[in-house]
């Protein structure tokens, strides 16, 4: 990972494969280099190929006839070719690649890598499950190592692993084995209840060879309140052997009129350290703030019509989106109206 990388958060329901599609060239305009897709279960029987975030673009392109170039290049739905050195998606979304494409006829010169990430506490599902996605040409894999959710860390996944390091070392082993060295990362809060939880795991987390560790700096029963610790956070910085990566409540400058919307977000951490920063809801947020808001939405629920069936879905998708938009001033004078169509005609006519 190159000093200063700057990674775009997976958030559930929200930087899901459509997205980072249909935003493709304002996701490399604001200084992407990775984008880390929203969580995937690795549970015995389960093939992450089936997974919207992962399989149905290959197979649908496959099956379709629409991919050329072999790895080297695909067509998109908007009929752009992007090129690069490894499997693309249908709308520019490369692994490895140096093109990075958005709306017809745009494209931008970069390398954005898409890390699938999964959830999980049996490392023979993580075995097979990473297997799987370096088949079809994934180079790189994180574990959620910090989803708060109760329903979620009450069953010993997500952050509910970092009280059980004996099942960390072995979904660590097996990440780094198959992955192999420098190809496997981690992501965590600082703990569940306390701030000191991870700190205490990093003898055993700096033992392996990863790519890097992600850490939030809140604790899982923060959620997503209060103020991130950064105090605590630096003490797990300078104890980590391994590339750290911050992420929450950062302050970053993203991007440059390329992206049209340059600003200075959040708030920074006192710290200093860390290899590269993570933020999402403070990018999700940018896009709404910019001038081309509106066209922004319209071409994201064109996207999300031709992926999904019937209004309802498209319309979940919208609102989980536009809930990220409602204090910015524009959207917040309509999001009384726009939260109760019921139709995406509807949602069009409120934008």
């Amino acid at each position: 990972m190159t000093e200063g990388s700057l990674i775009l958060a997976p958030l559930r329901g929200v930087t899901i494969r459509c997205f980072r599609e249909t935003f493709a060239a304002e996701i490399a305009a604001a200084g992407f280099t990775e984008a880390v897709t929203p969580f995937i279960t690795a549970n015995a029987g389960v093939d992450p190929l089936k997974d919207r975030e992962i399989g149905n673009w290959l197979i649908g392109e496959l099956a379709n006839g629409r991919m050329s170039g072999g790895r080297e290049g695909l067509v998109s739905a908007a009929g752009e070719t992007h090129r690069g050195t490894g499997l693309g998606d249908a709308a520019g979304e490369t692994h490895r690649g140096t093109v990075l494409g958005g709306a017809a006829g745009e494209t931008h010169r970069g390398t954005v890598l898409v890390t699938p990430q999964f959830i999980g506490k049996d490392p023979g599902a993580l075995r097979y499950c990473l297997k799987r996605i370096k088949s079809v040409g994934y180079t790189t894999a994180d574990l959620n190592c910090g989803c708060p959710f109760p329903m979620v860390r009450n069953k010993g996944r997500g952050s509910g692993i970092l009280r059980t390091p004996n099942v960390l070392r072995q979904m660590m082993e097996v990440g780094c084995e198959v992955m192999g060295p420098g190809n496997f990362s981690i992501k965590a809060r600082l703990g569940v209840d306390r701030t000191d939880e991870l700190l205490k795991l990093m003898p055993l987390i700096n033992e392996f060879p990863l790519r890097h560790l992600t850490i939030h700096a809140r604790t899982a029963k923060q959620m997503y309140e209060g103020a991130c610790d950064w105090t605590a956070g630096e003490k797990v910085v300078a104890a980590a052997r391994v590339p750290v990566v911050l992420n929450g409540d950062l302050e970053v400058v993203l991007g440059s009129a390329a992206f049209g919307c340059v600003a200075s977000l959040g708030c920074s951490p006192e710290t200093g350290g860390g290899t590269g920063r993570m933020i999402g809801r403070s990018f999700v947020r940018a896009l709404g703030a910019r001038p081309d808001s509106r066209e922004l939405l319209l071409r994201y629920i064109a996207a999300s019509q031709r992926e999904l069936s019937g209004d309802r879905p498209v319309l979940g998708r919208m609102k989980e989106l536009l809930s990220y938009w409602k204090e910015i001033p524009y959207w917040s004078r309509r999001w009384n109206l726009l939260k109760i169509c019921r139709s995406v005609d509807e949602l069009r006519a409120a934008i």
